[in-house]
């Protein structure tokens, strides 16, 4: 049985180019980790980044020709070797999390984003109670682990906010991990002791001139306070970390080169925590920006492959972003993490917080005056693809032979 030919057929049928966590450790180890002093060196990435193009490792050079172009039939044999890897290292399983926006306010402005502050989009920062709200909804459906999500902007986002908001979800949710503006690792260190234990990151590129390009206001220009980030959050106690690359603002070959080398060097420097990588194609957003970039479905789940061989052990996201035949098609070719049923609105999943909406515009708060039709329900950040509900995603997995994982983790392991 070929793993990849029922992919090839679908992509030479015209499959359109689409512009656009090491989970299996024991719970004995992990407790053990947790007990145990951080370590982390004074070095940085940058310098590693800076010097990819002449000095790539042995690891990252076997990952660039496993990116090249191939043939179906080499793509194949990779598909088979990277599913193989996969049952090896993670079972038939697939971890299973929703996203929960707080917030879409933010003070940066990025070309591609939705939630960029020159948009004049419907904002909210959801209460406390209105996080709740939503949370209690992803927990009758199942889930235990729950990404929270927000643009950045202190005044609505703090450090505080952030606490409270993980501190009433400790008691229903195993797993917290936090998708923010990026912080100082004495910032982190209350959100990790309220019952954090997971941080993402996205570099969105690597690429430093492009970066510069998409990132024209806020605080999130500097490049390398958001490249370092990941290693403050480690120092700061997080168990688990998330990378990406948001594919379709440079060439993806170069981006996965990049991806790569950060990979190996999380691997080598934060050790004791676990380390997954996300693969984000651009969506269609409010600000209609078009991807400079196109990545295909082929690309991506040669993408998906190479990482798999070169790091057999790293966890691997799919999120609703990929159309539902795409998402099925790699569940048992290297993805073990996913998303089901996501909103990318502030409370998308109960309409919390429409009775404060509103636009922001040169920092002041207007109030909406909604349009004949308009929805009142915050702006996304961008559109989702795959609409099925989690029941959908749970039994499509079940069909093919995985089991849906909604827990793996418990906070009262570290405390033992």
């Amino acid at each position: 049985m070929f793993l990849f030919s029922g992919l090839a057929v679908y992509f030479l049928r015209g499959a359109r180019s689409v512009p656009h966590l090491q989970d299996r450790a024991s719970a004995s180890a992990s407790g053990c980790q947790a007990c145990a002093p951080r370590e982390i060196s004074a070095m940085s990435f940058a310098k590693t980044l800076d010097n990819l193009a002449l000095d790539k490792s042995p690891l990252v050079r076997r990952f660039e020709q496993l990116i090249a172009p191939k043939s179906d039939s080499a793509l194949e044999a990779m598909a088979q070797t990277s599913r193989t890897l996969t049952l090896h290292n993670f079972g038939r399983t697939m971890r299973l999390f929703a996203p929960l926006y707080l917030s879409n306010e933010c003070i940066n402005n990025c070309r591609y984003c939705g939630f960029s502050r020159d948009n004049l989009i419907l904002r909210v920062t959801l209460s406390v109670a209105e996080v709740m709200a939503d949370a209690r909804h992803l927990s009758r459906a199942g889930f235990r682990q729950i990404l929270l999500v927000a643009g950045e902007h202190p005044k609505f986002v703090s450090r505080d906010y952030l606490v409270e908001c993980v501190r009433s979800l400790v008691p229903d949710f195993s797993s917290i991990a936090i998708e923010v503006g990026p912080m100082d690792a004495s910032d982190y260190v209350p959100i990790v002791d309220a019952g954090a234990e997971g941080l993402v990151v996205y570099q969105e590129t690597y690429n430093r001139a492009v970066y510069a390009e998409m990132h024209t206001a806020g605080p999130k220009r500097d490049f390398n306070f958001r490249l370092d980030c990941v290693e403050r959050g480690y120092r700061a106690g997080f168990r688990r970390l998330g990378i990406g690359a948001l594919f379709g603002l440079s060439r993806w070959q170069e981006e996965a080169i990049a991806l790569a080398a950060h990979l190996e060097y999380l691997l080598k420097h934060c050790w004791q925590a676990q380390i997954s990588v996300s693969l984000p194609r651009l969506r269609p957003a409010a600000g209609g920006f078009r991807p400079l970039f196109s990545m295909t479905d082929r690309e991506l789940v040669q993408l998906v492959c190479a990482l798999r061989v070169a790091f057999p052990q790293v966890g691997i996201v799919l999120s609703t972003r990929e159309r539902a035949a795409l998402r099925d098609s790699l569940v048992s070719l290297g993805v073990t993490m996913m998303s089901a049923g996501s909103h990318t609105e502030p409370g998308g999943y109960t309409r919390q917080g429409s009775e404060h909406l509103h636009r922001t515009v040169r920092g002041r708060v207007v109030a909406p005056d909604f349009q004949n039709g308009e929805d009142q329900l915050a702006t996304g950040q961008f559109e989702i693809s795959d609409e099925r509900s989690p029941a959908e995603i749970a039994s499509l997995l079940r069909r093919r032979g995985f089991e849906p994982v909604w827990k793996d983790w418990d906070q009262a392991l570290t405390s033992v």
